[in-house]
């Protein structure tokens, strides 16, 4: 899962939100290095990733993509299903996309500690209202081209976009199938407390 899908599943006070996005930032053992509601939310991003990878749906999915393309599958797919979610978010959330995000937004841009490299992409991803664009297929190619730059092997996202229009529908009902065992797994880890 990416950004959105993390944001959504990891619950809406402010900790949890910031928590969500943390997972992708903050590496490591987490014991004391933030407020126990950041870490629990941190320790629910892990557990989500987790729980993801090993999913039969998912494993399903991402053996639709191309031999030479599997190292970067896992990649491509966490994206897609971004896409998926922003698309069809009235089919998983009660609030608007706009109004979640803008919110989130404005927790983010008000916390004054961000780690690392969320810190210098916070304003940029505000502005440009990375989360909401998720819904247009086309803004995949830019999220693709970024991960490329940041890559070894850049050359592991040429012609992803090709792929993904090939395997627009398939995936689709891949996530469709996946998303709400995993809205059931996340809350029931935001009640356990992980």
């Amino acid at each position: 899962m990416n950004y959105l899908a993390h944001l959504h599943l990891g619950g809406p006070a402010p900790q949890q939100l910031l928590g969500s996005l943390y997972g992708d930032f903050v590496k490591g053992s987490l014991e004391g290095r933030f407020a126990p509601a950041l870490e629990a939310a941190i320790r629910l991003h892990r557990r989500i990733d987790s729980y993801t990878d090993q999913h039969p749906l998912v494993l399903a999915a991402l053996a639709r993509f191309p031999r030479e393309r599997r190292r970067f599958a896992g990649i491509v797919l966490d994206v897609f299903f971004d896409h998926c979610l922003a698309r069809h978010w009235h089919d998983y959330a009660d609030q608007p996309l706009a109004q979640f995000t803008g919110d989130f937004y404005r927790v983010l841009l008000a916390e004054p500690e961000l780690p690392g490299r969320l810190a210098r992409i916070a304003p940029f991803m505000a502005a440009d209202d990375w989360l909401g664009a998720y819904g247009d297929f086309a803004t995949l190619e830019q999220v693709f081209n970024g991960i490329g730059r940041r890559l070894s092997r850049p050359e592991g996202m040429v012609g992803v976009m090709d792929e993904l229009e090939r395997l627009y529908e398939p995936l689709m009902a891949d996530f469709r199938a996946f998303y709400p065992e995993l809205q059931a797994f996340a809350a029931a880890g935001r009640v356990s407390g992980s």
